[in-house]
């Protein structure tokens, strides 16, 4: 098997990507919890790519990265990649977007998340884009997920992401596209 080190200190995203890579010749490890990657860049693209490179640089493993957020059509985009630091905790984040998006018709949104897969000497093997485009509702909805899931509606299906069993979740959401177009490509690596 090969180690694929993953570029989070967050035991949950590890097993989130574990669920998405099982059985695929890929050991999943956590980076080093020394090591440190800022993101500086100003795109989930560069940012993902960023950690990746830097990970499998510094360990001399292949190392895959995510950078993941909410973009709100009547925000410009907002909060973007600033997603995880809209506020200290989910509802900090929550209420300011409900606040700034005040009574705005347009509620479009989508949940964006790239994954970059980098080769040990930082080289950038594998990006991949996902997307779900959907409805920021006017007050949270299910008891499920994280972040901004409760206020995140999906016409298609009904639900908000908080509303959804996590297999669902997988199925539909952004990170759930962006593996599934990850997938077929990632045999053809190691």
């Amino acid at each position: 098997m090969t180690v694929l080190v993953v570029a989070t200190g967050n035991p949950g995203k590890l097993r989130e990507m574990q669920t998405y890579l099982s059985d695929k010749g890929w050991k999943l490890q956590l980076k080093p919890p020394e090591l440190d990657i800022e993101e500086t860049e100003d795109t989930f693209v560069a940012n993902a790519c960023l950690k990746a490179s830097a990970v499998a640089q510094a360990t001399g493993e292949w190392a895959i990265a995510d950078d993941s957020g909410l973009e709100v059509d009547a925000l410009d985009g907002a909060p973007g990649i600033y997603s995880a630091r809209y506020g200290n905790t989910d509802s900090e984040r929550i209420e300011r977007l409900l606040r700034e998006l005040g009574e705005e018709d347009n509620r479009g949104a989508q949940f964006v998340c790239v994954v970059a897969i980098a080769r040990p000497d930082g080289a950038i093997a594998l990006q991949v884009e996902g997307i779900c485009r959907g409805e920021i509702l006017q007050t949270p909805r299910g008891t499920g997920g994280f972040g901004y899931d409760p206020i995140f509606y999906v016409p298609e299906q009904g639900l908000t992401f908080a509303e959804m069993t996590p297999e669902m979740k997988r199925r539909y959401s952004h990170r759930g596209k962006a593996f599934e177009a990850l997938l077929p490509q990632l045999s053809q690596l190691a």
